[in-house]
């Protein structure tokens, strides 16, 4: 004998409202659609690149032929390469010569344009930003003009002084500090509307307790301004040390890494090794220059991290 139950229409209209459905929706296929481009071109253009180039840099490998695999050589011999070290050293002397300075300069500048009433305001800060957005080429260019041992504006300058010329660009001394003062000329731009975005997002209402108080412009600079831009600080120190560990077109205009590799940055050692097709030194060089930067950029965010 067997038993039959019949379910009752009603609760199984419940229950299918409230089981899930596993097949997706014809809509859920449209939204599936619409993101696909994005991890498509993610794979094809970020993910695959970046594990070929982490496979490439344990290989000998010349852009054609066979891949040769061979370990960690390509680590050892820059680790143990004084070359390599030395353009670590030459773009350290550039970041000391440069973000220091720039960010200390940008703040104040920022500080000033924003909380004072000084007349041309706006024109003092289009002559800031114009560099920035100056073609390198061109600015290179104006910048050898001024700083030529023999033609230069500057050594002219410093004969009419009756002090001898300089070799700004053809000595290892004066070549880190030169090119150091064409980028201070060309990015500062961008450092002063970091911090002018910051510095104008502090409500006013800080500044007018700070001078009941009895507060002056220099103490509310350093008690006020430079603590409440602090995240804005650590965001502009970890962009200029990429930028720095990757600066290539500056010393490769001006000075070519000479004279004597005392200006070659590690982004121009970088691209020695892709120029003569050592490619997979080249990957081993750039993981190497990622490591850095990330040690680099955590250390900055922690020390100048903004607390609450």
């Amino acid at each position: 004998m067997t038993s039959t139950s019949v379910v009752d229409p009603a609760v199984e209209r419940a229950a299918g409202s409230v089981l899930p459905n596993r097949r997706p929706s014809r809509r859920g296929w449209v939204g599936y659609a619409l993101i696909a481009p994005f991890f498509i071109l993610f794979a094809a253009f970020g993910a695959y690149p970046l594990i070929f180039a982490i496979q490439l840099s344990f290989t000998d490998w010349r852009g054609s032929g066979s891949v040769n695999w061979i370990g960690l050589s390509n680590y050892t011999y820059l680790l143990t390469n004084l070359e390599f070290w030395g353009s670590l050293a030459n773009s350290g002397v550039m970041w000391l010569l440069i973000v220091p300075i720039q960010t200390i300069a940008a703040v104040a500048v920022a500080a000033l344009l924003s909380r004072s009433n000084l007349r041309f305001t706006k024109v003092l800060r289009t002559v800031v930003i114009l560099p920035y957005v100056t073609p390198m080429a061109a600015m290179a260019q104006a910048f050898i003009l001024l700083f030529d041992t023999n033609f230069g504006v500057t050594n002219y300058l410093l004969g009419f002084l009756g002090m001898e010329p300089i070799g700004w660009l053809t000595t290892t001394f004066w070549s880190k500090p030169t090119i150091a003062l064409f980028v201070l000329w060309k990015t500062s731009g961008f450092a002063l509307i970091i911090m002018l975005a910051a510095v104008q997002q502090i409500p006013g209402e800080v500044y007018e307790a700070a001078a009941i108080d009895g507060a002056n412009r220099v103490r509310t600079f350093f008690l006020i301004t430079v603590p409440l831009v602090r995240r804005s600080v650590a965001f502009f120190v970890v962009v200029s040390t990429l930028g720095i560990s990757q600066m290539f077109l500056e010393p490769y205009v001006l000075t070519k890494g000479g004279p004597y590799t005392s200006s070659k940055t590690s982004g121009l050692y970088l691209y020695d090794h892709i120029g003569a097709s050592d490619l997979g030194t080249g990957a081993a060089n750039s993981f190497l220059l990622v490591i850095l930067v990330l040690i680099l950029s955590l250390a900055a965010t922690k020390l100048l991290r903004s607390e609450d």
